[in-house]
């Protein structure tokens, strides 16, 4: 392996992210981290057994076969479930006695970055000690590591895989009924192109789709979870019940209701906690949201006797603690909702149809089954810097930090953190009067920029 001034951890809040064809994205890396996956991922066979699949970036392909190639290199059988979800992969790799599942996708991100996720048969993400092991080998093999095998991908799409990932969401949401439902379904141009649309007509539903032509480079791009803007026109132009968007590798969805408004994780959260309660599945009366869930949210769960834990934000942090409360449901404002009785993955299709169920069971729309949380005004800032420098070695920062934090007082908090896959710096204020957080957050926001930027 190259000399490389990178730090030695490789692995982020949510596997490995980086510029696709960059270290450690590189292919000489990507082989050294198939190989090592290889060795220390423990195997049930006399070899290891690995599925991998990717999301539509046209760098998936690439960096899967070199993956694999690394892999193969090793002992291990490799199998490619082609363009496919995260939470289907998850699936697949239980389903069919897989050692391993690996998706290469940079979720939300844009088209140029890419990553690698590792997960176990029961869905979870690999263990700390196996990322530590994987670092510890691609920091310490020599330029050219990995062997090529010349690996041959299953095309595009893999139907037995994709199939039976789709079968098991109808058979899980047998009893859902959309028949009625005008759906506009936007899937970022990502994994979920060619299976959202069809699963929600399979429940009846008279779907619109959009964004759901991939061309390796539109994935993301000013559409899906992170851009509601053209789905809310369209929902509303369309007469619509609900707008669904995915992201990139459609492990998240975030929603719109009738009116064009949007339905985000932390509303998710509070629709389905009424919802489990009501049948009599939220036995725990908890449930798990994290440091940005909105204040609003909790003031709402304390009023129905309902406690919100929160965690660092991340999935990884949400499930921790999910499986150590026995909790029923998790999840962050971004979209990515957990279910671990069901799955220890998010899944925004699941998460789409199990609002769907709440909302036509209960015989309401999407906007009245929002009832009951009032959102507290917040404002998210995003500032991209060129370097993850600690905060608190600059003056500047943590004095406009301390200017900003006595404005709020009581009545408000400031949450400043870098993004965990991404050089961005994430500045959350909320308070009680909107035009009071977006000057604090923006100020904040411009000297993170003049410093970091």
């Amino acid at each position: 392996m190259k000399e490389t001034s990178q730090p030695r951890r490789l692995f982020g809040t949510d596997g490995i992210r980086g510029r696709a064809g960059a270290f450690p994205l590189d292919p000489d890396t990507v082989r050294a981290i198939g190989a090592s996956v290889a060795r220390h991922i423990p195997a049930t066979g006399e070899r290891p057994r690995i599925v991998t699949g990717r999301d539509t970036r046209e760098s998936g392909e690439s960096i899967e076969r070199a993956f694999c190639d690394g892999a193969a290199g090793e002992g291990a059988e490799c199998v490619s479930a082609g363009v496919i979800t995260t939470p289907g992969v998850a699936f697949v790799t239980g389903k069919f006695g897989f050692d391993a599942g690996v998706v290469i996708s940079a979720s939300h991100n844009p088209f140029e970055d890419n990553g690698i996720k590792i997960f176990s048969p029961d869905g979870s993400k690999m263990n700390g000690e196996v990322e530590r092991a994987i670092e510890a080998d691609v920091h310490g093999v020599p330029a050219g590591g990995g062997t090529t095998a010349g690996v041959e991908l299953n095309g595009l799409f893999h139907s037995e895989y994709t199939e039976a990932y789709l079968d098991s969401l109808k058979e899980r949401f047998a009893t859902v009924d959309l028949r009625g439902i005008k759906a506009v379904i936007d899937c970022a141009n990502g994994a979920a192109s060619n299976l959202a649309p069809g699963l929600f007509e399979h429940f009846g539903a008279e779907v619109v789709s959009l964004h759901c032509a991939p061309n390796g480079r539109n994935i993301n791009k000013d559409c899906g979870s992170l851009h509601l803007e053209d789905l809310q026109g369209r929902v509303v132009a369309e007469n619509a019940d609900v707008g669904i968007a995915f992201d990139g590798d459609a492990d998240r969805a975030l929603m719109v209701d009738e009116k064009g408004g949007m339905v985000d994780g932390d509303s998710i959260l509070w629709i389905m906690s009424g919802y489990l309660r009501s049948v009599g599945r939220l036995t725990s009366s908890k449930v798990i949201g994290t440091v940005m869930s909105n204040f609003g949210l909790e003031a709402a769960m304390t009023r129905m006797g309902i406690e919100l834990v929160r965690t660092p934000v991340g999935d990884k942090y949400v499930l921790e603690e999910l499986l150590r409360s026995g909790a029923e449901l998790g999840g962050e404002q971004s979209g990515h909702i957990i279910f671990p009785k069901r799955s220890l993955v998010g899944d925004g299709m699941a998460t789409a149809l199990a609002v769907l169920r709440a909302i036509t069971e209960k015989g309401v729309t999407l906007s009245e089954s929002a009832d009951g949380f009032e959102r507290t005004p917040q404002l998210l800032v995003n500032v991209r810097v060129r370097e993850k420098v600690p905060f608190e070695e600059s003056a500047d920062i943590i004095s406009a930090v301390k200017e900003v934090e006595n404005e709020l007082g009581d009545t408000g908090r400031l949450l400043l953190r870098y993004s965990g896959t991404e050089n961005l710096a994430r500045v959350m204020v909320e308070g009680s009067d909107q035009a009071d957080i977006e000057n604090a957050a923006n100020r904040l926001a411009d000297v993170i920029r003049e410093t970091l930027g």
